[in-house]
């Protein structure tokens, strides 16, 4: 699988892999049109309006036959990255959300040790996640790329998290 830096034209292979009404169980909402999901892309690729705050966003894309199956985030903002990740659900199941939380937080843990220079991206020092408590598919995942469950609970959601060591 790779991970392709998000463009607004990927919505259109985006949408009907995101498209099924159970994938969004436990993150809310419902499943965005071509369009929908074009516009929301525009907003993530033009950055955060505030210009503490950084953006990272991917598809995942499968090497077999170059469909994209997913998405991977990051919002840093000072030392802590938030992450997500999201599978369409015919691809779950299939350790694809894991390959790319641990790729995700490989990246960012390689930031906090070599401390690049890169002004708009500052080196991360914990990553954390929000998972609902009965998402145990998300819970394996964010246990996998080294985050472990906190006491704190944000919009019901369990608060994750991973300090990285440089």
């Amino acid at each position: 699988m790779d991970l392709l830096p998000l463009r607004a034209d990927h919505a259109a292979e985006m949408a009907p892999a995101l498209s099924d009404p159970a994938l969004h169980t436990f993150i809310g909402g419902s499943p965005l049109s071509a369009e929908a999901l074009r516009t929301r892309y525009e907003r993530l690729v033009a950055g955060s309006p505030d210009p503490s705050v950084t953006w990272c966003n991917w598809v995942l894309r499968l090497r077999t036959d170059s469909r994209l199956i997913g998405t991977v985030q990051a919002t840093i903002s000072d030392t802590t990255a938030e992450i997500a990740w999201v599978v369409g659900t015919r691809w779950q199941g299939r350790g694809y959300a894991r390959e790319a939380a641990q790729g995700l937080v490989a990246w960012l843990r390689q930031r906090a040790a070599v401390r690049f220079a890169h002004a708009a991206l500052p080196p991360v020092r914990t990553v954390v996640a929000h998972i609902h408590p009965d998402h145990l598919a998300s819970a394996a995942v964010a246990r996998a790329a080294g985050l472990l469950p906190t006491d704190e609970e944000q919009d019901g959601e369990t608060r994750w998290r991973r300090v990285l060591r440089p």
